[in-house]
């Protein structure tokens, strides 16, 4: 017997009877918690992923640098940014901590784990935005490689 429940944002979460293969379509599934909740990757859990991935690359991204250049300074010690920047830095580093609970599966070392990937690739973007610190080929080639790790950890076939 099958069980469909809508989980947080559109995302799906299916419990069947029994034991072994949830799907037989061959798409990639995941085994959330110990409850044996079984996860089916949808275009929009998919859309909602990146997403939430996303925004908590901007959120950890920009309130580090607001922290930073608040701290450090940009480009030097003393270009340093008034100190409200590190108290708005702070409060988006806060808000980070919540986004990832909007990833429609539940398994916290994974999605961690492939946040990763987008980390590197957004942290090269907003290097390269807000301190013209430009990507090179090596920087290029490293990012590609990250996110095709999350598209491996992400979306494996999992029993």
């Amino acid at each position: 017997m099958h069980a469909l429940q809508q989980g947080s944002l559109g995302g799906y979460r299916f419990q069947m009877e029994g034991t072994g293969d949830n799907t037989t379509d061959g798409t990639p599934q995941d085994v959330d918690g110990d409850n044996g909740d079984t996860f089916q990757w949808t275009p929009v859990a998919v859309v909602q992923s990146v997403a939430v991935f996303c925004a908590a690359g901007v959120c950890e991204i920009l309130g580090g640098w607001l922290v930073w250049v608040a701290v450090r300074g940009q480009g030097g010690k003393g270009n340093r940014k008034p100190w409200w920047y590190a108290v708005l830095g702070s409060l988006l580093l806060i808000t980070y901590g919540f986004v990832p609970c909007l990833q429609p599966t539940d398994s916290f070392g994974r999605i961690y784990a492939a946040y990763g990937g987008f980390f590197i690739v957004l942290s090269f973007l907003f290097g390269w935005a807000l301190d013209g610190d430009r990507p090179d080929l090596g920087d290029i080639v490293g990012g590609i490689i990250s996110l095709v790790g999350v598209c491996v950890i992400m979306f494996w076939p999992r029993a």
